[in-house]
């Protein structure tokens, strides 16, 4: 349990408060939280759900396995490498299609490799974001715009105080996004498709004898 687990029933009863406020009587005009709740499409309540829900350890476990696996793509693509030499030109052919097949694993090798550091990039995104909008949480929920909003009736100090509120919650879910779009940036070629590229052995004319 994170310090966001700590605060999590007390920040959603505030956050719903928040959300039902600028439902009914909106934020002011010109107000910080006007461009974020276009850039986000959510209200703070349901950023702050979105944030909360997601959690680092099932990536940063999934490491091993990957490493596991990269090991066992390393060790194929040596083997077809080097298993044995023909004669012949269909042994021409099979030797040509058994190197680019051991180049494809170990290019698979490398794929796996980057979607290890990808796992892991993304575990510690999911947990500085998690840090960062506890920090928020926690500040406007010992804040005077905490209690008019739970206090006050619908009207200008609500509003205001809401606006407030939700501009400091939803400002570090856009940081938090912000850093995730980077992220994806960072790792787009290396995560793209690798598709086989069967090598280009031309016509061949196979003779009578090929030895193994």
């Amino acid at each position: 349990m994170d310090a966001l687990d700590q605060l999590a029933g007390s920040a959603t009863a505030l956050l719903d408060r928040v959300d039902s406020t600028l439902t009914a009587g909106g934020a002011p005009g010109g107000h910080p939280i006007w461009p974020l709740l276009r850039r986000l499409g959510a209200l703070p309540g349901a950023a702050t759900s979105t944030i909360a829900g997601l959690r680092p350890a099932p990536l940063a476990a999934a490491g091993p396995s990957l490493h596991g696996l990269i090991q066992v793509y390393e060790e194929r693509g040596e083997t077809i490498a080097d298993s044995g030499s023909w004669e012949g030109a269909g042994a021409e052919v099979f030797g040509a299609h058994r190197a680019a097949l051991s180049t494809h694993l170990g290019e698979m090798a490398g794929k796996l490799a980057a979607t290890e550091g990808y796992s892991a990039a993304v575990a510690e995104w999911i947990e500085q974001s998690r840090v960062e909008l506890a920090r928020q949480l926690a500040a406007v929920l010992g804040s005077r715009e905490a209690v008019t909003v739970t206090v006050e009736p619908l009207g200008v100090p609500a509003t205001v105080a809401a606006a407030e509120i939700g501009a400091r919650v939803l400002g570090a879910v856009d940081v938090a996004c912000e850093r995730a779009e980077a992220l994806l940036r960072r790792w787009q070629v290396d995560l793209a498709e690798l598709p086989y590229r069967p090598p280009d052995t031309g016509p061949v004319a196979f003779g009578p004898t090929t030895r193994a």
